[in-house]
């Protein structure tokens, strides 16, 4: 399925880490700071990959084109930066199966839609990003995904041909953004995915349920 892979690239939010819990605070803080009730978690999760405009919705039920939305959006990156590694955690099977790629001798690293105000400091607060190679956030360069200029970007900074990385992902963006800049592409099924996402129409080429699913598939690309 995949040959000669020399690194794992993925999303951040819905693939490695789970940001919900701070992303709803986030977001229910300006509900309750209105004098409207709390909303649970599981209203935010579904969303959480949607970023501000995501949280937003559920919280407020607007979108990017009405004219409150730019103040509203800056309040919750504000409440967000705030709080952004206190529920935050690392999926579990996600930290051995990075000591794996380690162990396999492959770099990893990060693209994320996440703007790097947020990415840097998230990543350097967590350990897990310590063996990072690369970090690229939504506004590293000129176009976000499913562009594919983040992940060619991530490949350069590994200098490595994008041909010999594998892009894994929970949102559609992300398969096709990794098919654009000619990585093998993975489907993270674990992930937020949003409410209707039916992953095998997003053409990746692999799914997995779990992290730790990745590893067969690079034993079986190291054994073809």
């Amino acid at each position: 399925m995949f040959s000669d892979i020399r690194a794992v690239l993925f999303d951040l939010d819905g693939t490695l880490i789970d940001s919900a819990p701070d992303l709803g605070v986030a977001a229910d803080k300006m509900r309750l700071d209105r004098g409207l009730p709390s909303l649970p978690l599981e209203r935010y999760r579904p969303m959480a990959g949607a970023g501000a405009r995501g949280m937003l919705g559920v919280a407020f039920g607007i979108t990017p084109e009405h004219p409150d939305y730019p103040a509203l959006r800056e309040e919750f990156f504000a409440n967000y930066e705030n709080c952004m590694t206190e529920r935050t955690y690392v999926f579990q099977g996600i930290a051995e199966l990075i000591a794996q790629l380690l162990g396999q001798g492959l770099a990893w690293g990060v693209v994320t839609n996440k703007s790097m105000r947020f990415t840097q400091p998230l990543t350097q607060r967590m350990s897990l990003f310590a063996t990072a190679s690369a970090v690229v956030g939504g506004d590293s360069t000129p176009h976000a995904k499913p562009h594919p200029a983040p992940l060619l970007e991530a490949a350069r900074q590994l200098r490595l041909d994008p041909a010999r990385c594998i892009y894994v992902g929970d949102d559609e963006r992300d398969v096709a953004a990794g098919l654009a800049a000619g990585m093998g592409t993975v489907a993270a099924t674990y992930g937020y995915l949003g409410s209707n996402a039916d992953t095998m129409l997003w053409g990746a080429h692999a799914h997995i349920h779990s992290p730790l699913e990745l590893l067969a598939l690079l034993k079986s690309q190291r054994q073809a």
